[in-house]
């Protein structure tokens, strides 16, 4: 049965969930919210999974090349400096550092047990201590494959999702440094996946409480039960937190997300009280699955540390009066006296107003990466053709896609607010928890490489618009050609500007012309 929506310019609910809208909430009686609640994926599931593999086959081919190649004359780059070696140090103690120094063991265990891993494969080498960087960078883009198969119910604009994001040079560079944030990010769109398969789960739940004739038995619309993608969202933002601190903010971004989604759920099911009953029935087991799942798992990454004895403050509450809280068991003492430190340590991290690092950049300038960063510069090396080349590494994002930023928010920002598009909302939701928290105290020391987890809404964010143009298979022959072929060009310009910075992204050798060539604006130099 087809339902016409009033007020929804004459769609049909099918075509308002293909167009992400959400119409109007109608009386349990009023037509079959089923249309509205329905998840089409993809029927191409096979073929979905096989465009999956082969381009995380391309995404680890381009990753992995040469992938110890760009050091300081054998040695670690820019912030490897301290990662690389503190990674190692968990190696031989045993998951924990032993640096007394806390101002540069500034962050928690997680992504530096990750680089340790693979020191412990292949010992502590370039490659060794980038490896683990270099897989999750590769996840990354099957994660965005499968995010954007997923929103758009489409798997040639996964795999163009995909593709985009193995050719953004920031994406790329951090995939191959031994760093933090690439991990940071993994986790982060790791639970953003698992959020957009809970709302889908939830719908479903919701379309079969109708299908029974219960959606009337509360205002409040009916429990939903145990929700086991919300859970692993949890486990997976208590991760993001275990790598750096700033992942709180996508505690409290994606737990609102969720919560709306569910009062979304519940309105299109005909609940008569749906945000009402979204606070009743769903804001407790989020806050359980979304704050307390991660605190636990933000505690239990300190598990190692715990289990020592000669870690950093660990013996802090017994060795020092200022410690405080007597209250609670002196190990948990110690660790929050230590983190304290940190806390200090991070807040007073400011920019000297007569010696400012040459290559920090302030969060206005990252959308479109004006001032990118220098990792790795050595001058007078052969290789190109000539007795004195250059091999320099610089990170920086694609122009073809980051000088896109603003225009691809503006336009979500109006989809999501005029056409009600709760995909373009999710993905200014993810863009916004990476990127506003850093106004907060701009006087603090910044770097571009604090935007790696905005690459992959943004890759989404494009694809989005991407699939405006490209329209439905159902419009008429020669729109959807010329949208094809729009989509073709503009991936086409992608790739071929991410072949042309190659060698200033892996610090292969050129010629003095070619480095010059590669610094577009003044800012970049």
């Amino acid at each position: 049965m087809t339902v016409l929506v009033p007020n929804s310019g004459g769609r049909t609910t099918d075509e308002l969930v293909q167009v992400g809208r959400t119409p109007p909430a109608r009386s349990p009686g009023e037509g079959d919210p089923r249309h509205l609640l329905s998840v089409s994926m993809p029927t191409d599931r096979l073929r979905g999974w096989l465009v999956t593999a082969v381009i995380a086959l391309l995404a680890g081919l381009v990753r992995f090349w040469n992938l110890g190649h760009a050091t300081n004359k054998g040695t670690p780059v820019f912030d490897e400096k301290h990662y690389v070696p503190q990674a190692w140090q968990m190696l031989r103690n045993g998951g924990y550092e032993d640096n007394p120094g806390y101002e540069l063991v500034a962050h928690p265990p997680v992504g530096k047990q990750l680089i340790a891993i693979g020191e412990w494969l292949f010992g502590y080498t370039p490659l060794g201590w980038r490896v683990s960087a270099a897989l999750a960078g590769t996840i990354m883009v099957v994660l965005v494959v499968r995010i954007a198969r997923r929103m758009t119910r489409s798997t040639l604009l996964g795999a163009l999702a995909g593709i985009l994001l193995i050719c953004d040079g920031l994406s790329h560079v951090q995939s191959r440094v031994g760093m933090l944030d690439v991990f940071q990010a993994l986790f982060i769109l790791a639970a953003f996946a698992c959020l957009l398969a809970d709302r889908d789960q939830v719908r479903q739940r919701m379309s079969l409480v109708f299908a029974d004739g219960r959606i009337g038995d509360s205002v409040f619309g009916p429990r939903l039960g145990f929700r086991w993608w919300r859970f692993a969202a949890g486990l997976s933002l208590g991760l993001t937190c275990g790598v750096k601190w700033n992942g709180i903010y996508y505690i409290m971004a994606f737990g609102l997300l969720s919560v709306a989604w569910d009062a979304l759920a519940r309105r299109s099911a005909g609940v008569r009280r749906p945000w009402v009953g979204a606070l009743v029935r769903d804001t407790a087991p989020a806050l359980w699955s979304l704050v307390a799942i991660p605190l636990l798992v933000y505690f239990a990454t300190w598990a190692n540390w715990f289990a020592s004895e000669t870690a950093t403050d660990r013996h802090a509450a017994i060795v020092s009066d200022d410690v405080g809280l007597a209250f609670l068991p002196d190990p948990l003492r110690s660790l929050i006296y230590y983190q304290l430190n940190v806390l200090d340590f991070h807040t007073h991290l400011s920019t000297p107003a007569n010696d400012p690092h040459p290559w920090e950049s302030k969060p206005w300038a990252w959308p479109m990466g004006m001032r990118p960063m220098l990792y790795q510069y050595e001058t007078g090396m052969p290789g190109c053709g000539r007795q004195s080349c250059v091999e320099a590494t610089m990170l920086i994002g694609t122009p073809a896609m980051w000088w896109l930023a603003l225009p691809v928010a503006g336009w979500a920002v109006w989809r999501a607010a005029s056409g009600m598009d709760w995909r373009y909302a999710a993905v200014l939701v993810g863009y916004g928890a990476g990127y506003l928290p850093w106004f907060v105290n701009l006087d603090r020391q910044m770097y571009y490489f604090y935007a790696t987890p905005l690459a992959p809404f943004l890759m989404l964010g494009i694809v989005l618009v991407l699939g405006e143009i490209l329209g439905s298979a159902r419009d008429h022959l020669e729109r959807r050609k010329t949208g094809l072929l729009v989509v073709a060009l503009y991936v086409g310009l992608v790739v071929a500007n991410f072949v042309w910075l190659w060698p200033v992204l892996n610090g292969e050798p050129i010629t003095h012309e070619r480095w010059q060539a590669e610094l577009w604006l003044p800012s970049w130099r």
